[in-house]
């Protein structure tokens, strides 16, 4: 695959949404990086797996194009909440971020999210790049090494205890909200064994709030499944010693201001799948409930070729074809 394939058939090379997130209301996304490129192969990765690992920090494309796009997006006057730094991979692995932030921060009083794995905030000059931000989402899904490994399967010479020390390092430093991120797995995070010592490593971090995600998109690995009510439940229970615990309730799609469908739908389905009941549901809003239309409009954006679709749960995702 191109480098670039993910980006085809969007005048926006790295600007995307804005989206309805949850956690982060109308959320304006800006992609760093080429598609895959991260320190981790996580066992839940909507991306696909990690062909080959990325650790050394650069400059993959020109700040200048990247800022372009984001004024570019501001100038349409979409409602935004929050623009928010996301990477194909992990994030922080683009060396400059800092200054994307504070060149954001400039034009806009719109807060600045990051979300990352985490696992370069080890080195100083990455925690120094994020004091600027408003929010910080780093990932924290093991309690212990063997975890680690096993769900987030990093590459070679990254290993649990930095990773720790990293976000315990950042948060010392770090004035904004430091929202960390657990990905529940079934049968992997979801026992009282693995929560209590994910519990007790997140009470050195000493975060702002824990954010509970679920693997509800479709994941490399057949063995991720979305945990019990019960153990989701439990988890809520065992974290909320910590920090406030944010319930995994999935926030709903909003294309109601766009103004290019086809545009906006491949920029979002190139970063991760998406539900076809959710884009559905998003075209019955943005068409006051006409379902024909709805349905028409739905047909005709698969009809593109830009598009194929994959079944999990008994749940239809959209991927890039």
């Amino acid at each position: 695959m191109p480098l670039d394939r993910k980006r085809e058939g969007s005048a926006m090379q790295h600007v995307f949404g804005p989206v309805s997130s949850k956690r982060l209301g109308q959320s304006l996304g800006v992609d760093l990086l080429p598609m895959k490129s991260c320190t981790w192969n996580c066992v839940y990765c909507q991306l696909g797996k990690t062909r080959e690992y990325v650790t050394e920090r650069r400059e993959f494309y020109s700040p200048e194009e990247i800022l372009r796009e984001i004024r570019q997006a501001l100038q349409a006057g979409s409602h935004i909440d929050w623009i928010t730094f996301v990477g194909s991979g992990e994030t922080l692995l683009y060396k400059g971020i800092g200054r994307l932030i504070g060149e954001v921060k400039k034009i806009t009083a719109i807060p600045v999210a990051v979300i990352t794995n985490g696992s370069l905030l080890y080195l100083p000059e990455v925690r120094r790049e994020l004091l600027q931000a408003d929010a910080v989402l780093p990932s924290l899904n093991a309690g212990s090494e063997e975890l680690y490994l096993r769900i987030d399967r990093p590459a070679p010479g990254f290993s649990f205890r930095p990773h720790l020390d990293g976000l315990i390092a950042f948060r010392r430093e770090y004035k904004g909200k430091l929202w960390v991120e657990v990905m529940l797995l079934k049968g992997m995070n979801d026992s009282d064994d693995a929560l209590l010592a994910l519990s007790e490593a997140m009470q050195q971090v000493d975060p702002d709030m824990v954010h509970l995600v679920l693997p509800t998109r479709p994941a490399p690995e057949q063995q991720v499944s979305l945990p019990d009510t019960e153990r989701i439940e439990r988890a809520v229970s065992i974290l909320s010693a910590v920090a406030p615990v944010v319930h995994p309730v999935k926030g709903g799609m909003d294309l109601g201001g766009v103004v290019d469908l086809l545009e906006a739908v491949t920029a979002i389905v190139s970063r991760h799948p998406v539900q076809e009941r959710e884009l559905r549901a998003a075209l019955l809003a943005r068409f006051s409930g006409d379902r024909e239309l709805a349905e028409r409009t739905l047909q005709d954006l698969f009809s593109s070729g830009l598009f194929d679709s994959v079944e999990q749960a008994g749940e239809v995702y959209w991927i890039p074809s």
